[in-house]
């Protein structure tokens, strides 16, 4: 009997070293959490194209999608590993690095700045130097006076001369009863939601007026992420690109996909958004040099306390 005893304990052995770690089957999925910088909108199209088409089931990845509550820190709940991944604003990124969160940016999502400084066509603000003597609605975040300071220098105004007031994220509501002369803003949601409310309007883009052409929103996780499991970093990478590469080839299809998710998006809304973002909405490689300007950009208008070490903040070799 002694053969057959050795045996099964063999087998109850093999048994229990297979139960062992985080008990996922062989072969299962794994599964990973994505947050959100925002409620869902047409920026994140390529992330439900990607859900829809089967993009993160190619590479056995479960990926879940969620939307960031009123008071969650995003970054915060990314460097304490209570998710394994975030879409951030190159901002927040560089931010929350200063602050001591080992998070990396892994790609960028929207390859050029969003924010602008947006004014009613029927106004006498023509240019951003248009500006000194009158009135911007602000919404009291720092990246805002960043954004005005910028641009009125660019132009060769004075920013000191522009009246600021705080107006909160009610920059359309304020712009179309001519309450400010100009807001900023973001040239793919205020700027097309005054347009589709018969409000025309000129829109100056940060980066034509002294900030770098940066990207905007990046794919991040966190370096214990990155170190531990760099399979799955790659295989959302992959098929995050993937899925915004559908995104621009299939518009139409794309909407489609994240419509059926979030149905509670407006579709003529999401539908103007995507027109306008899709020039800027495509998978990228990081570029360093661009990086390192956006950095230094940050640091001369007080987003950044210290130089920022691009190399360390994101992932540039793949």
């Amino acid at each position: 009997m002694r053969p057959a005893v050795a045996l099964l304990a063999a087998v109850l052995a093999l048994t229990g070293a297979a139960g062992c770690g985080d008990g996922a089957e062989p072969g299962a999925p794994k599964g990973a959490t994505l947050m959100l910088d925002f409620t869902p909108n047409a920026a994140h199209t390529g992330i439900y194209a990607a859900l829809a088409n089967g993009y993160y089931d190619d590479e056995n990845v479960d990926l879940k999608v969620q939307a960031p509550g009123e008071s969650t820190d995003v970054p915060k709940l990314l460097g304490a590993g209570k998710v394994e991944f975030a879409i951030l604003d190159i901002h927040d990124l560089g931010i929350a690095r200063e602050q001591g969160l080992d998070i990396v940016g892994t790609m960028a999502i929207v390859q050029r700045p969003l924010a602008a400084i947006i004014a009613p066509s029927s106004g006498p603000v023509r240019r951003p130097r248009d500006l000194q003597g009158r009135t911007v609605g602000v919404t009291g975040l720092p990246s805002d006076e960043a954004v005005v300071d910028s641009e009125l220098s660019a132009d060769g105004g004075d920013p000191g001369k522009v009246h600021r007031v705080t107006i909160g994220f009610n920059a359309v509501s304020a712009l179309a009863a001519g309450k400010v002369d100009a807001a900023t803003g973001f040239w793919n949601a205020e700027a097309v939601a005054l347009a589709r409310r018969g409000v025309p309007n000129r829109v100056f883009k940060v980066n034509r007026y002294g900030a770098p052409p940066y990207p905007e929103l990046i794919l991040t996780a966190s370096r214990t992420t990155i170190d531990n499991d760099p399979e799955l970093v790659d295989a959302v990478v992959g098929a995050t690109t993937r899925g915004y590469e559908f995104a621009s080839m299939h518009p139409a299809d794309a909407l489609d996909d994240l419509l059926a998710s979030v149905p509670s998006l407006d579709r003529g809304d999401q539908a103007a958004q995507l027109r306008v973002l899709l020039p800027d909405l495509r998978p990228a490689p990081l570029d360093p040099a661009v990086l390192r300007e956006w950095a230094a950009w940050d640091l001369e208008h007080g987003l950044l306390e210290k130089p920022l070490d691009v190399e360390s903040a994101f992932q540039l070799n793949g």
